[in-house]
């Protein structure tokens, strides 16, 4: 039909060739394992990663070939994150944290055909080498750790691989619907389930975190992914810093505290990204070391929910502003950024405070609906708590060769994608998780949000993190348990019983763990994605 827009599809091939074209000059920054700092431009990063590619074809890379990454965030992560799927194949990122056995399986699973690691997290690959099915070959990246003297088979070296290939743009034509990415679910529930991301979805996810009511992503940022690059493609980061020309700053495997504080000052970070933990333990950090954090204007907390005592203290001690987002791996990640609304800006300090509290607004080309029990979509007035179902471009339709039927079971007939949290919807629009279904506690024939304690917890002033999980009670039917780490100053003098009066405040009486129900542990339990891993503690009960 004539008068049709051109057909342009949107291949991640088209976001590397437009950031050298147009910010060679800008910088990327990663700090290695030895404290060094590497600095690189955009137009030396499309050099490089066209020699790369070169050499992936040399190894035998096909479309459709799965290529594996064991790293921390680096500069050469980020060259893979292009090379490998603007050659057809997919860049399947192994999280680090995993489990032996499930990393054997995931591997195994995606019939992974190459594997590139960095040199200081060679041992759990040599340890598990043998039983790796498909693997051919590695491919490991200096990144300055001490020498270990371990030997994968076929190993070589990345600066070798790449030195002796030309720059040579070479962008081989395909559907848009093609395979670039792959994650897999950490598996709270049977084996990891893999999700693929195409390249149609992941150059929209760039887009939509680059809008204004998103992450407003541009070329006068400085963003610092503290979220790993092995998770969720590090919140689609990577492709939006390249995607609109922001300098990338990739901290290596220094996470906590001071090594971050630093790398804010040095590189003037203006966007910062990660889970609640680590931001946690940097406002502590912050409290003992005075460091400039000023450069900020936007620190983005996702993963879990970030305790409002934390949004408030980064604010009123920092002038820092916590920015609330929600996704998931089936959803690329993003879903919903609280942003305020215009209108917002003339509540009092305590009402933004609650909205900031909340996981936010939906991004645009994700639409959503919480369903009842029978799958009735319920009114967004605030009070109706439902299961939170979305669908959108960069959301999941099922996942990669599931283990069987069952498997899908979160994928609706009508086209949802069932996320199995419990949420509502204020009549702002904004979304507020208030628990996993797994993890609601019934109690007396009510349900408890175990996030709504955890937050009330946090807020106690001598607390540093804390998790609810339920126990069988013979009277209510569920009790809460509560699990304290105190702040390092009150290691030794936290006060339960001013806790539980403080709790008491909030909660009835019967909601209230006992005090024999609370108990203060040296640290949280944590996922490999740094959620508080309430398996764990259930198995410590």
């Amino acid at each position: 039909m004539n008068g049709l827009m051109m057909h342009y599809p949107l291949t991640i091939d088209r976001i590397l060739a437009r950031a050298e074209r147009n910010f060679p000059e800008q910088e990327i920054v990663s700090r290695l394992a030895d404290g060094s700092i590497h600095r690189y431009t955009y137009g030396e990063f499309y050099t490089r990663t066209l020699k790369l590619m070169q050499a992936l074809r040399k190894l035998g890379v096909k479309p459709g070939d799965r290529v594996a990454t064991f790293a921390w965030n680096s500069y050469r992560h980020m060259e893979l994150y292009f090379a490998v799927p603007a050659l057809g194949a997919v860049l399947h990122t192994l999280n680090i944290r995993l489990f032996p056995e499930q990393l054997v399986y995931i591997v195994n699973h995606a019939e992974d055909a190459l594997i590139f690691c960095d040199k200081s997290l060679m041992k759990p690959l040599a340890d598990l080498e043998p039983q790796f099915k498909t693997v051919k070959q590695f491919i490991v990246m200096d990144d300055l750790s001490p020498d270990q003297g371990l030997k994968l088979k076929g190993i070589t070296d990345y600066e070798s691989l790449i030195a002796a290939e030309n720059a040579v743009a070479e962008f081989p034509a395909f559907d848009e619907n093609t395979a670039a990415g792959m994650c897999y679910t950490s598996g709270t529930t049977g084996e990891p389930k893999g999700v693929l991301y195409s390249h149609r979805s992941v150059f929209l996810h760039a887009m939509g975190i680059s809008m204004i009511d998103s992450l407003a992503v541009s070329a006068r940022d400085v963003i610092l992914p503290v979220v790993p690059m092995i998770h969720v493609m590090s919140w689609g980061i990577p492709f939006a810093a390249c995607l609109t020309g922001a300098k990338p700053v990739y901290p290596g495997n220094q996470l906590i505290g001071k090594p971050i504080a630093d790398l804010i000052e040095q590189e003037k970070v203006t966007l910062a990204a990660g889970v609640p933990t680590i931001w946690n333990v940097l406002l502590q950090h912050l409290k003992k070391e005075k460091t400039d954090i000023s450069s900020i204007r936007a620190m983005v907390v996702g993963g879990s929910a970030a305790p409002p005592a934390m949004i408030e203290a980064y604010q009123k001690e920092h002038g820092v502003q916590i920015l609330h987002a929600w996704g998931m791996t089936e959803t690329s990640p993003l879903g919903t950024v609280a942003n305020l609304k215009r209108h917002m800006s003339s509540w009092s300090a305590e009402d933004q405070l609650k909205q900031r509290s909340k996981q936010g607004a939906f991004v645009p080309l994700v639409e959503a609906r919480i369903v009842d029990d029978a799958g009735n979509p319920l009114a967004w007035d605030g009070k109706n708590s439902g299961e939170l179902q979305v669908k959108g471009p960069w959301i999941a339709a099922s996942y990669y060769k599931p283990e069987n039927k069952e498997a899908n079971a979160a994928f609706t007939a009508d086209g949802w994608f069932g996320t199995g949290d419990v949420a509502r919807v204020d009549e702002h629009g904004f979304m507020e998780i208030t628990d996993r279904k797994k993890d609601l506690i019934k109690t007396r024939g009510e349900w408890l949000s175990s996030v709504e304690m955890e937050n009330a917890a946090m807020a106690f002033p001598d607390v540093l993190e804390a998790a609810v999980v339920g126990r069988p009670d013979d009277v209510r039917g569920e009790a809460a348990v509560l699990f304290l780490t105190p702040k390092p100053e009150k290691k030794d003098t936290l006060d339960l019983k001013a806790l539980h009066a403080f709790l008491s405040e909030k909660f009835a009486h019967w909601q209230v763990p006992k005090l024999t129900d609370m108990y203060v542990i040296e640290a949280i339990p944590k996922t490999s994605v740094g959620k508080f891993d309430k398996k764990v503690l259930r198995k410590r009960l």
